[in-house]
């Protein structure tokens, strides 16, 4: 059974940081491609970032470039994220999703995948 876990969410002062986790069981990560989404209360679910081994691709929202940094540990079969210099808009729940149709970040079908069940993000003074 394939099972995604995230873990590492909670509440931040702005300008603080968390690093969020997406532990794989069932599955090994490093041959999928890993999206972290996120979805805050009343606004549609994005794209944060993305790594994929398939073809080396990163992928950075705007709004998170130069804050956030994805990256794995394949002995621990794990994906992080992390995040520095919190803002208050990036509260919401954080998904991770793993795709493994062998596309990068441009064009997995994340929709496709495995996710987990999200992890909330709060940042707040």
């Amino acid at each position: 059974q394939v099972q995604l876990v995230e873990s590492g969410g909670g509440l931040v002062q702005p300008g603080g940081s968390l690093r969020l986790s997406c532990a794989g069981s069932g599955v090994t990560l490093d041959y999928y491609t890993i999206g972290w989404f996120r979805q805050a209360p009343g606004k549609e679910r994005e794209g944060v970032s993305c790594h994929s081994h398939f073809d080396g691709s990163t992928y950075y929202a705007d709004s998170v470039k130069g804050r956030f940094t994805i990256s794995r540990d394949s002995i621990k079969n794990t994906v992080y994220l992390q995040m520095n210099s919190l803002k208050f808009e990036d509260t919401a729940v954080y998904y991770c999703v793993a795709e493994g149709s062998g596309r990068g970040c441009d064009d997995a079908p994340f929709s496709a995948g495995y996710w987990g069940q999200g992890t909330q993000v709060t940042v707040s003074s």
